[in-house]
């Protein structure tokens, strides 16, 4: 296999409910590993996910995993996940999806450089950005 880089996000006890939210957004294959998977069966993080990854036909990869008791749980501003590309159907309806119930910073439109551009936190606090590659005229 070659490398590949890939966003990975922590959750804080919602990670099975983040992933199936992603997978509705991507399509793709989901799979979910919880800590009782793994020999913790008697944890208080038995249910809950120790390893998600979501996988689609267009090459995304998703993977994510709840943070266990005793570890904390600090979400930051740092980083955001940026998907782009002239499919501006496909691309559009990531967008709608993943800014449903979050909240839009940048609305999805036509930006200075000439890209539709927007930018959100999507339910589970995760940021997006979302850039449509115009045609050069």
């Amino acid at each position: 296999m070659a490398s590949r880089l890939n966003p990975y996000f922590s959750f804080n006890g919602n990670g099975r409910q983040a992933m199936e939210f992603y997978r509705g957004v991507f399509g793709g294959t989901l799979t979910l590993n919880t800590f009782a998977e793994f020999g913790a069966q008697d944890s208080p993080d038995s249910d809950k996910i120790m390893h998600g990854m979501l996988e689609n036909d267009r090459g995304f990869t998703l993977m994510g995993a709840d943070t266990p008791a005793g570890m904390e749980h600090n979400p930051g501003n740092n980083l955001a996940v940026s998907l782009s590309g002239d499919d501006a159907d496909e691309l559009r309806g990531y967008w709608d999806k993943l800014s449903d119930g979050g909240t839009v910073s940048v609305p999805l439109e036509k930006q200075v450089w000439g890209d539709e551009f927007g930018m959100c936190v999507d339910q589970f606090g995760i940021a997006w950005m979302v850039n449509i590659t115009q045609p050069q005229t």
